[in-house]
């Protein structure tokens, strides 16, 4: 293992300028900062974790929160975390991890441990009970989602109002007027989650200005579940030929469903999905979607919360714009439809 000492003698400088250059403490020269770096880099030097905390009152580590719920789409939730690491590491931060659903409590341990320097939330809602304690800790944070009220707060999110008047947009302009939206489970809306809750608001109100009859049914991702809100969807809207899909795990499940039931897609009905591209693309037909961009999203999120670590960001909301992608899923409605 490369030693501080090794790194100094490498560069020609004392092992106290090296310490100065990885801890910022002092000014160093740009020439002479520039030549311990490139030793650092060339002999592959990695400062001790906790000698390095020691140093700086820093541990250059991230606390993701991202409670792994079974009613959340998991994949979804990974792709997220897993870029957030990424991003980070190229920052110079590692990330810890907390995936129990703790609430506050999980806010109280990172902030009253210091085992992290820095803060990102995910699945928030729109009344979170963690946001109060985040506030009043004053520990630099950022949040995967938006809340009711994101006062004060840096939060990074897909767009997911627009993203519903988007897909609201696209069945009425293919002329399509009664349409279903097969939602989240229902703990999500019970639990008033940011993003399920701002796509059917933002699909309905949509709706309305374009005169879309809309049936909201959530639904569990398995089978059965599906097949009984299929069930009672034909039952209540026999006209219904456009069908909006926000719980990934209900996708398939829909498709065959509607295949045994003798409906083709697009012919008699249409099916647009908010879902991640690999989802709109993998199955058994390729989805009319709008993507919901984790990668970016995590991205943002990083470098927002390193500009925060570093006192140049004050609270800000950064809404990603959704896109429509057309694919075979969607076509006009039935004549008569």
């Amino acid at each position: 293992m490369v030693t501080l000492a090794e790194v100094a003698q490498h560069a020609g400088v004392s092992a106290s300028t090296v310490s100065y250059v990885l801890s910022g403490k002092r000014t160093i020269s740009a020439v002479t900062k520039q030549r311990v770096e490139r030793s650092i880099q060339e002999l592959g030097y990695h400062p001790n974790a906790g000698a390095r905390a020691l140093a700086s009152s820093r541990s250059n580590i991230i606390a993701l929160m991202m409670p792994l719920r079974t009613d959340m789409y998991v994949p979804v939730m990974m792709e997220i975390a897993i870029a957030v690491a990424t991003h980070a590491r190229e920052h110079g931060f590692d990330v810890l991890m907390l995936t129990g659903e703790e609430g506050p409590a999980a806010v109280q341990r990172v902030v009253g441990s210091g085992l992290a320097d820095a803060i990102i939330l995910m699945d928030v809602e729109l009344d979170d009970a963690r946001l109060p304690l985040l506030r009043a800790s004053g520990r630099p944070a950022v949040l995967i989602g938006l809340p009711a009220e994101p006062g004060g707060l840096t939060c990074v999110d897909l767009d997911f109002a627009e993203a519903g008047a988007l897909c609201a947009t696209h069945l009425a302009g293919l002329g399509h007027r009664d349409i279903v939206v097969i939602g989240e489970a229902p703990a999500v809306y019970e639990r008033k989650t940011g993003f399920a809750e701002r796509t059917i608001e933002g699909l309905r109100g949509r709706a309305q200005e374009l005169g879309l009859r809309v049936l909201h049914r959530p639904c569990e991702g398995s089978y059965a579940a599906v097949a009984g809100a299929l069930g009672q969807v034909f039952t209540e809207r026999p006209g219904v030929t456009g069908f909006v899909v926000q719980n990934e795990q209900a996708l398939e499940p829909l498709l065959s469903l509607l295949r045994q039931d003798r409906r083709a897609i697009p012919e008699d009905i249409s099916v647009v999905a908010v879902c991640p591209e690999q989802v709109a693309l993998q199955g058994s037909i390729r989805l009319t979607s709008v993507t919901i961009p984790a990668r970016e999203m995590a991205r943002q999120a990083v470098e927002r919360l390193v500009a925060k670590i570093a006192g140049e960001s004050q609270g800000e909301v950064f809404l990603l714009e959704p896109e429509l992608v057309a694919r075979a899923s969607s076509g006009p409605a039935p004549a008569g439809g």
